[in-house]
């Protein structure tokens, strides 16, 4: 083998694939691309395969996994109809990527380029302002061995500011024309952005706010009610990527 992406403990199911190929665990990350691919089968017929990581065993640490991501973390996205194969890490390039090379459509972009704009600029925040709060609040809530009330109380404050920032997009607050979807011109158009910022914000209820925090937020409830119904979002989400026992 020619070239060093994969070694002798690579597993086969990762180093015999021969087209587009997940590693993932159907966390919320995971979920996103989970979501895209099922989205792109339903739509073109989109092949891959699947490798399930247990990222509580911390095989995402070992170095046939880093040699993918040298961040050692899931999913990644392994694109072998390239020579040598083409690894994708971060979800967010990793959407973008599949949206360049596998949605010719741009049925989950846009052709246009401000709406284009706006779809990145919806992905970045939640990849840079949403997701990190939510993990941490995740961490400092459900997790850490020692609970930190200030750590707690500024992850959860941070998390549902964020949730308000989606709150003023979806209801246009500031536009006078409430929206569907994150981006788009008029209700906006089901794409990337709402892909890479559902699976964390379905789960508000697992990261431990309540019923009456969420109160606040009327539009962006129904916006997970609405990406939630598809069916490749409840394909991505489901039975499919549990891992294996």
């Amino acid at each position: 083998m020619s070239h060093s992406l994969y070694i002798e403990d690579t597993p086969a199911s990762v180093k015999n694939a021969k087209g587009l190929h997940l590693i993932t665990m159907s966390t919320p990350n995971g979920q996103k691309v989970q979501i895209m691919l099922e989205e792109l089968a339903e739509k073109y017929g989109t092949e891959w395969d699947t490798t399930f990581v247990n990222i509580m065993t911390n095989d995402q640490k070992k170095e046939w996994f880093l040699r993918l991501n040298p961040n050692g973390r899931i999913p990644v996205l392994v694109d072998n109809t390239q020579s040598p194969p083409f690894a994708v890490m971060e979800t967010s390039a990793e959407l973008l990527y599949l949206l360049k090379f596998a949605d010719k459509d741009d049925v989950f972009g846009f052709k246009d380029e401000y709406e284009r704009s706006q779809a990145l600029q919806w992905l970045f925040f939640w990849h840079g302002s949403g997701a990190p709060y939510q993990g941490q609040m995740n961490h400092f809530n459900k997790f850490a061995k020692d609970k930190i009330p200030y750590a707690i109380e500024r992850f959860k404050n941070e998390t549902l500011r964020v949730y308000g920032v989606l709150e003023i997009q979806l209801s246009g607050k500031f536009t006078g024309e409430p929206k569907e979807y994150l981006a788009g011109n008029g209700k906006g158009k089901y794409s990337v952005a709402d892909i890479g910022t559902y699976p964390w914000v379905k789960a508000w209820e697992f990261s431990g706010f309540s019923k009456e925090d969420m109160e606040a937020f009327p539009h962006l409830m129904k916006w997970i009610d609405r990406i939630g119904a598809r069916p490749a979002v409840k394909k991505g989400c489901g039975e499919k990527y549990n891992m294996p026992k």
